[in-house]
């Protein structure tokens, strides 16, 4: 079994009969949301997903999932999502799919944030993945100066699939990738990135998360679960 899918096997362990689950995006993701439909038709259940891209969404739709807007909702059970990195205190770099900021109005939103992916993603500090943050367009180069002066060079996300400008996300913003290297201090780092004019959101999830599901090239899973 793929190592990420045996993951979000794992994490459908944890999904209960009437719940309402936010949907991740991203490969690990993929393979969560297809065991959830495959359940759902099985058991009959009767669970709603709240999707963080449209990519999701289309995917939820074509495997029978309900679902409902987090403007619809008080509150979410649970939100099933992947990373790029996660760190021993389960602090998370997201956004290689460009979904960030609704993973994290999502992440918010629940009442327990579970990350699932392989083995490869868990790290002893974060920063070796690039780090992704969400820029509104409007006067986007001063924005990456800004941010050029917290010691990294912002490098504009493109859309590979058109191959045409800069990659656009759900909500019309685009993506500046920063390399750090080893970050530090992650929760300061997220504070002065959030300061910048022109920033909406920055794909470090501090203290969100509550548990990590890591799959194995031989199908096992191991779960670490947040210092508190």
């Amino acid at each position: 079994m793929d190592p990420k899918e045996a993951a979000a096997v794992k994490a459908l362990e944890l999904v209960e009969d009437g719940m309402i689950l936010g949907l991740g995006t991203g490969t690990t993701a993929v393979h969560f949301i297809n065991a959830l439909g495959s359940r759902i038709r099985e058991r009959r259940w009767h669970v709603r997903g709240v999707p963080t891209s449209e990519r999701s969404r289309r995917q939820a739709e074509d495997r029978g999932i309900s679902l409902v807007d987090l403007a619809d909702v008080r509150k979410i059970d649970l939100a099933i999502d992947g990373a790029d990195e996660a760190d021993p205190n389960l602090n998370l770099i997201k956004g290689g799919g460009g979904a960030l900021l609704r993973e994290k109005l999502v992440a918010a939103a629940a009442r327990e944030l579970i990350v699932v992916g392989d083995s490869g993603k868990f790290k002893e500090t974060l920063g070796a993945f690039p780090l992704p943050i969400a820029i509104v367009p409007f006067g986007w180069t001063a924005t990456a100066a800004r941010l050029e002066r917290l010691g990294a060079e912002p490098r504009l996300r493109l859309d590979l699939e058109t191959g045409r400008g800069p990659y656009v996300t759900d909500d019309g913003l685009y993506i500046l990738d920063m390399e750090f290297g080893c970050i530090e201090d992650v929760a300061q780092l997220e504070r002065e990135i959030k300061l910048v004019p022109g920033v909406v959101e920055v794909g470090l999830f501090v203290g969100m998360a509550s548990r990590l599901i890591l799959g194995y090239d031989d199908g096992h899973t191991k779960e670490i679960l947040a210092r508190r």
